[in-house]
């Protein structure tokens, strides 16, 4: 591990001054950064530490939402009335996430920028990744790609200096994605709203980016809105084993219904893409339709719409479908929910 300077900040204003440093990074529950660091990925040379910054609230909001503290523990995150209540989707997904040891550090900002597990980036022995090591290619296309993208992928080829087929390991930002929910940050410049769905990058020719969250820029909160899944919801998760494994494939799964009709849907998938691959081509085609595995499998056909396999992956396809098929199915019983 580099050495580093270690500053400890209780204001906003004060750790994004901090967060201006060069290669300075801030620190939360650190279950991410910290392994990054010990593998050689990640060299700062400052840590900020923001866990005395007053974000830990989760407060009902006048249109029916919920915000979040950008430094509210996952563990509480999960067990608080109001998610369980209103947005039980994102407790499941928490819950299917790490170990309790983890969920008890690990924070929602923090897990929001939660980094690629894939192996040629956590491995400085690997040279080639492009995300590690932009220009470098990607050891991964022609390499081991088990728990590889399969969707908005950038494969030029493995020494393209902008290929890159990693996925987001996230549980939580995929039911994010699915309930539509907005970032909230702060920086040098101010304030600004970022909604998830343009929070996240596809690799395109900058692989080495995860965000579109500027470096000095920290997370303040999350907004939820109004809920709509709250009675009909499931995050379901196929993985290689029960406890402490990353997603092969996720979904998280919402639907609004009035009687056996589909009003509206969230639809998102997990392990699958750079970012959490929310399909809003699907959300359509099961809105007005009948809550039924005609219905479901249409939407999974057009969820998984471009899918691309590699030597070791390609089962991920089917799975995935397979997987929206079975979360849109215990959605719909209404019995999801409080799984």
């Amino acid at each position: 591990m580099n050495p580093f300077q270690y500053q400890r900040v209780s204001a906003p204003d004060a750790a994004i001054h901090a967060g201006a440093l060069p290669s300075a990074k801030f620190l939360a529950g650190g279950t991410n950064l910290v392994d990054l660091m010990k593998y050689g990925v990640e060299t700062p040379t400052t840590l900020v530490d923001i866990n005395h910054l007053t974000l830990t609230d989760i407060s009902a909001n006048p249109d029916g939402g919920v915000t979040i503290g950008a430094l509210v523990r996952n563990s509480e995150l999960a067990d608080h009335p109001l998610i369980r209540q209103r947005y039980p989707l994102l407790s499941q997904a928490l819950l299917s996430g790490a170990s309790p040891q983890l969920r008890n550090m690990a924070s929602t900002g923090g897990n929001l920028l939660q980094r690629t597990r894939c192996y040629y980036f956590t491995d400085i022995n690997f040279p080639a990744c492009n995300k590690r090591a932009p220009g470098s290619g990607c050891g991964a296309i022609d390499g081991y790609n088990r728990i590889h993208a399969i969707l908005g992928q950038t494969d030029k080829g493995p020494t393209s200096a902008e290929t890159c087929i990693a996925t987001n390991p996230s549980d939580m930002n995929v039911a994010m994605a699915a309930l539509q929910a907005t970032i909230l940050v702060q920086g040098p410049k101010g304030k600004r709203s970022i909604p998830v769905a343009e929070f996240y990058r596809l690799p395109g020719t900058t692989p080495q980016l995860d965000t579109n969250l500027h470096p000095d820029e920290l997370i303040t909160a999350v907004t939820l809105p109004a809920p709509r899944f709250a009675r009909n919801a499931y995050y379901l998760k196929a993985r290689d084993r029960n406890s402490y494994a990353f997603a092969l494939i996720s979904v998280a799964a919402g639907l609004e219904l009035e009687g056996a009709t589909i009003q509206s849907a969230g639809l998102a998938l997990g392990g699958v893409a750079h970012k959490p691959w929310r399909s809003v081509d699907a959300e359509h085609a099961l809105a007005g339709k009948p809550a039924n595995a005609q219905t479901f499998a249409n939407a999974a056909e057009i969820a998984l719409r471009g899918a691309k396999g590699y030597e070791h992956n390609t089962f991920k396809i089917e799975m995935a479908k397979q997987g929206i098929v079975r979360a849109l199915t215990i959605a719909a019983t209404g019995t999801g929910a409080n799984a």
